[in-house]
């Protein structure tokens, strides 16, 4: 190692794990985590250093955190990363507040703030020739009194998910299905109801299962030139209300077209950083329509480490070693997941994927990113093994067999 950098990460979850285990596997060393409880993959992990507050993503105590943080290794150049919308966003917003010796690879908060604001980054797409569903932005001023351009069903899901979040209530789904006008009527009304005071998008339904979706990752060098682009193919998504959307099982796969639309974009804003796009595929009209931009790596990156780009060594070669990176678009086909084969046999229909997931479960070309030889203790063991084997349960309970 030419310079001595830590990497410092913000999260709890999968994501956070993920990239603790990219920079373990590109670098040998033990990340520093702060998360708001020590629960999920990040408890009893050997290969990070692992803090909870829960007041970890609340603005005086995160600075707090990455300012103490910083101080006692003053003689390093920390890594500052989020795994979460809200960690991220803080991290831009204070950007020219952190100290010296911390380096973070994200955009301004200005920008930021547009991208994750639903209507504002179709508002881009639309300027730079993006395909997205038909939409239609509700204002809470509206109330009943509007009329859509398409018809049932609809699909609705809050402009502002971050604003979303702080206002929860019994019904609360991360993203909403209405099969008639009366069924989103009523999503409405929860929605504000619960204090929610940002626009809501209702978009047509694109009809298709899991294995229309797709997952696009993305790196930005800190000029603004995008240097790495892996799609997934989504086989298999959760069905939980909060977990609606996740993803279960990846394929790599590669569509120079899809590529090509997303890095102009990209290049276009002069973003810089992690972006992760959620797309769908609809076989009306041929076209991979986007739903939205996370301004991070997204919570199932190891997919792309686990085909051979190392999202660690993107981010340490840019930013600590300040080497020009080269375009590596990733075409090795490789299978991520993070549930029981079991269940990803059981619950993905289409025999042409499941002959696909045989042939990489031979070749040994598939990776759950939870299951790391390098942290293996006993107590982790036994609650990957209860945790996974709730998946049985859960898409019994939402998807039926």
């Amino acid at each position: 190692m030419e310079k001595k950098f830590i990497p410092l990460l913000f999260a709890g979850d999968i994501n956070v794990y993920s990239v603790a285990r990219a920079f373990r596997e590109a670098y040998g060393i033990t990340v520093s985590v702060f998360g708001k409880y020590n629960v999920g993959p990040c408890a009893n992990s050997r290969i990070m250093n692992y803090k909870a507050n829960p007041k970890a993503d609340e603005q005086e105590t995160f600075i707090e955190l990455v300012r103490g943080f910083a101080a006692e290794h003053s003689d390093e150049t920390v890594l500052l990363m989020g795994c979460g919308d809200s960690y991220v966003q803080l991290i831009s917003a204070n950007k020219d507040n952190l100290p010296e010796n911390v380096v973070a690879p994200y955009i301004d908060i200005d920008m930021m703030n547009d991208l994750i604001h639903k209507e504002k980054f179709y508002a881009m797409c639309e300027k730079t020739g993006v395909d997205y569903p038909s939409t239609f932005v509700h204002k809470r001023s509206m109330g009943h009194d509007f009329s859509l351009p398409f018809e049932a069903p609809f699909i609705i899901k809050p402009s502002n998910g971050i604003e979303y979040w702080r206002h929860p209530f019994a019904t609360q789904k991360k993203v909403y299905k209405a099969d008639s006008r009366e069924e989103l009527d009523s999503i409405l009304d929860d929605i504000y109801g619960a204090g929610y005071d940002d626009s809501i998008i209702i978009q047509d339904f694109i009809p298709g299962d899991d294995t229309y979706m797709r997952v696009l990752t993305n790196y930005s060098d800190k000029n603004g030139q995008v240097k790495m682009m892996c799609l997934g193919h989504v086989l298999l998504e959760e069905h939980t209300p909060h977990g609606i959307g996740n993803h279960a099982v990846i394929i790599t796969e590669h569509n120079e077209a899809v590529e090509e639309q997303f890095k102009r974009l990209l290049e276009e804003m002069h973003y810089v950083g992690f972006s992760n796009f959620d797309i769908k595929y609809d076989k009306r009209d041929g076209k991979y329509k986007v739903f939205e931009i996370n301004t991070r790596q997204g919570r199932s990156n190891y997919y792309v480490t686990g085909a051979g780009a190392n999202i660690a060594k993107l981010v340490v070669e840019d930013y600590i070693m300040d080497r020009p990176l080269e375009l590596n678009i990733v075409k090795n086909e490789h299978l991520w997941l993070v549930v029981p084969k079991k269940v990803a046999f059981d619950y993905i229909k289409p025999q042409e994927y499941r002959d696909e997931m045989k042939k990489l479960f031979a070749a040994g070309k598939y990776v759950n990113p939870l299951f790391f030889n390098q942290d293996n203790g006993l107590s982790r063991r036994l609650k990957l093994f209860k945790s996974q084997m709730g998946h049985h349960l859960k898409f019994r309970k939402y998807l039926g067999k």
